[in-house]
């Protein structure tokens, strides 16, 4: 017993999970179709930079689509605008999955396609110009049968090209989270892209630490083994991202209308 606590009391506390010296990260939450708010938010992590020698990296943590009104007008900025940042990374949300599966001609679910209006499809294609009569028709077939023409093949293979996943340092980077107890290296494209509470509720201490979107809050969670900067831009107007350096985090927020 005595050996035993000895042993506890020179045991080091847990480092803090840190991005390696002289680099820093910025991870953006969902932006879901707000290219105002997006804009605004890369006006304030260009400004954040400015008279730093650090190496940066930006990390979009997936929803650009949906819900928004300027969905396609997020994908243009994404693929073509100057960022602030040279090395950025694009993670996959779960709505551009569900768009890719649709956009495969080799699934065959009779409920995505409804499902995807539901909760967003709608808004996206009358940003690529489809006319409100046809998204509200009640010929859904034929809507569907146009999709794959109405967003033209350079914003699928864009949407192709988006990752799953990403670490850098001790922090690893997903759309949703991750299957607690399970390696990061050995986990699903499901969870990573759709996971709720088992993650959410877990307390226990991931191999790195997660950042993620998906699951809106009112205000990003900063814990000890997540970071959710999902702050529900699409309705609340508030688009947010945690900015990692060193051992350090803190948060850049912007509101619109």
């Amino acid at each position: 017993m005595f050996n035993t606590l000895i042993t506890a009391l020179k045991a080091k506390p847990a480092s803090p999970a840190s991005i390696p010296v002289g680099e820093r990260v910025y991870a953006v939450g969902d932006i879901h179709g707000r290219l105002d708010l997006l804009q605004r938010l890369m006006d304030q992590i260009a400004g954040d930079l400015k008279a730093s020698a650090l190496t940066p990296t930006l990390v979009f943590l997936g929803d650009y689509i949906d819900r928004g009104p300027k969905a396609k007008e997020v994908l243009d900025y994404l693929m073509t605008e100057v960022l602030p940042v040279k090395t950025v990374i694009h993670l996959r949300g779960n709505h551009e999955q569900v768009l890719l599966d649709i956009l495969d001609p080799t699934i065959d679910d009779p409920r995505l396609f409804p499902s995807w209006l539901g909760f967003g499809g709608r808004e996206t294609l009358g940003s690529f110009g489809v006319p409100a009569v046809d998204l509200y028709s009640d010929d859904e077939d034929a809507l569907q049968k146009r999709t794959p023409t109405v967003i033209p093949q350079i914003y699928q293979a864009f949407l192709q090209s988006t990752r799953l996943s990403h670490q850098i340092g001790d922090y690893f980077f997903a759309h949703a989270g991750i299957r607690p107890v399970v390696p990061l290296d050995r986990q699903r494209a499901q969870d990573l892209l759709w996971i709720g509470k088992p993650f959410l509720s877990s307390t226990v201490k991931f191999p790195a630490v997660v950042v993620h979107g998906h699951t809106i809050a009112a205000d990003v969670q900063n814990l000890h083994n997540r970071i959710g900067v999902d702050t529900g831009a699409y309705a609340t107007g508030v688009l947010s991202a945690v900015v990692l350096e060193g051992t350090t985090r803190r948060f850049l927020q912007t509101k619109g209308a």
